[in-house]
């Protein structure tokens, strides 16, 4: 079993019926002792649906806003470090697929000595999401290059040679689902709220790296991020797109602490794939609606 205590917070909007489903799935795993759903202020029948599944190990909390995946997930990280003091927290998006308990033990136990924080490798569609190295201003700059920018990223992704260990450090663990160690979590003071959607989890590694922590993937996990299959309108892709460049804006200046000279090129390259974008969207149609 785990040696700390464990705590998970599962964030929810508007999307219930999933958040139950993963609810239903590590609701009897003992070596929870606390598992808290975060409704992050939705505006359909989300919150008092879940808050009918409310147990004893079970708690349903809401937001008075959504102030986004960052504030969702502080939220519910302060509400179990309170409850369970020193524990390990796993954070967890709602569409999430975990395959058995030992999983989550296996994450748990792997936070000691240096490493802080640990994430799975995560099968996204067809893909393997095992983190990445900590990007450069440079590399946020090629990063927004129309037509190249996947080249770069790809680049920045490690040889899958690298996690043949059972543990392998990376720069950075994907958001969407991790353990970390809640008092290093309140250390660092938690994820920085000024972010909507995209890049908390950069910035977080950034903040671990402040107090000489260090993030890592567990080889032996492996868990299912089921991303809604739904395709997004034009007009949306468009707004998540402005969402993810602000996002990476007040990355690459407040954490990458980038000049202003090298500022003006992010600007650049992102406006001109934000160009791009608009002309591919008109072209379908998007635009119209």
């Amino acid at each position: 079993m785990t040696k700390k205590k464990l705590g998970m917070v599962i964030l929810n909007y508007n999307d219930s019926k999933t958040t139950s489903i993963l609810l239903d799935n590590v609701k009897d795993y003992k070596c929870l002792d606390l598992i808290v759903i975060v409704d992050n202020a939705s505006t359909d029948y989300s919150f008092p649906f879940l808050k009918k599944l409310e147990s004893k190990k079970i708690h349903v909390i809401q937001t008075e806003k959504n102030g986004g995946v960052a504030a969702g997930y502080n939220f519910g990280a302060r509400y179990v470090n309170q409850k369970l003091k020193k524990c390990n927290i796993i954070l967890s998006n709602s569409d999430i697929i975990i395959h058995k308990e030992e999983d989550l033990i296996h994450l748990s136990n792997a936070i000691k000595d240096s490493i802080a924080l640990v994430g799975p490798t995560i099968v996204e569609k067809n893909s393997l999401n095992r983190g990445w190295m900590m990007p450069t201003i440079q590399d946020e700059i090629r990063f927004n290059l129309p037509l190249i920018s996947r080249k770069y990223r790809k680049e920045n992704l490690y040889d899958d040679k690298y996690y043949e260990e059972d543990i392998s450090l990376v720069g950075v663990v994907s958001g969407c689902f991790f353990c970390v160690a809640g008092e290093v979590l309140e250390q660092v003071g938690y994820l920085d709220e000024n972010t909507f959607l995209y890049y908390e989890e950069n910035i977080l590694a950034k903040k671990l790296e402040t107090i000489d922590k260090q993030e890592a993937i567990d080889n032996k996990v492996v868990i299912i991020h089921n991303h809604s299959v739904t395709i997004d309108k034009n007009v949306a892709r468009i707004k998540k797109y402005k969402i993810l460049k602000t996002s990476q804006r007040y990355f690459v200046k407040e954490y990458l602490k980038a000049s202003e000279k090298e500022l003006k090129k992010l600007d650049f390259t992102r406006n001109l794939s934000l160009i791009i974008l608009y002309i591919r969207c008109f072209f379908k149609g998007g635009l119209k609606k």
